[in-house]
């Protein structure tokens, strides 16, 4: 078998099983599987390693930076127009207006900077991105995301410019029982009414799919370990 059967082959089979585990997590929560949207975390990934992806049929890709998914993004897309390409790492307020005019959802608003960048960009390019207010939900000062306290301000602040705000996203502190936090984010959505819940990576999407998430992150389970 060539390199690039086999590659195609594992990314084939990974990706069946990652679908499996989320449409059995959906139903045991009583949930409509297809309302939860797998993202594949290409970030750091070139494209001989997300065509194969592309090819089993995957769709939602996420990057962490928007120089990088400027730089392999437009080709890999070409004749795949039904891609939905996610901006899930931290996001300058001077490349506001370049995310907007490459990416279909931004996950990780989290201060008014960003939010009037954000709001001004899409008045100017007509392009308006699904957008989520990134929470650090475990109030932990090295991560990105807005004190929970700050939530409501933001989300005031976003209504008020019409940012296309549809959810929030966290990420729980490592190595703690992720179930809690993935919880409180959900409470916080039906507070605030929001519908998106962008929560769960390789290692707990089946316990976000469970407690509601609309949107998991997956990356390692997805492309395998880096070499």
């Amino acid at each position: 078998m060539s390199q690039t059967i086999a590659a195609m082959t594992d990314a084939a089979t990974r990706l069946s099983a990652i679908r499996e585990k989320l449409i059995r997590a959906a139903q045991l929560a009583g949930r409509a599987p297809e309302a939860v949207e797998l993202i594949a975390i290409s970030k750091t990934r070139v494209a001989e390693e997300i065509m194969p992806l592309i090819t089993a049929g995957q769709r939602s890709f996420g990057e962490n930076r928007v120089q990088e998914a400027q730089a392999k993004w437009p080709a890999l897309r070409g004749s795949m127009p039904d891609i939905r390409l996610h901006l899930v790492g931290q996001l300058q307020s001077n490349k506001a207006e370049e995310a907007v005019a490459l990416f279909d959802a931004i996950h990780t608003i989290d201060r008014p900077s960003l939010i009037a960048a954000l709001a001004k960009a899409i008045a100017k390019t007509g392009r308006r991105p699904d957008c989520y207010v990134q929470v650090n939900i475990g109030e932990e000062p090295q991560k990105g995301g807005c004190a929970i306290g700050d939530l409501p301000m933001l989300l005031a602040m976003a209504a008020d410019v019409g940012l296309p705000v549809i959810g929030l996203m966290a990420v729980p502190p490592v190595d703690l029982e992720p179930a809690p936090y993935f919880a409180l984010l959900a409470d916080l959505a039906r507070r605030h009414d929001l519908a998106g819940l962008s929560m769960g990576m390789s290692g707990d999407y089946e316990t976000a799919a469970m407690l509601g998430a609309t949107c998991v992150r997956v990356g390692t389970a997805l492309f395998g370990v880096r070499d």
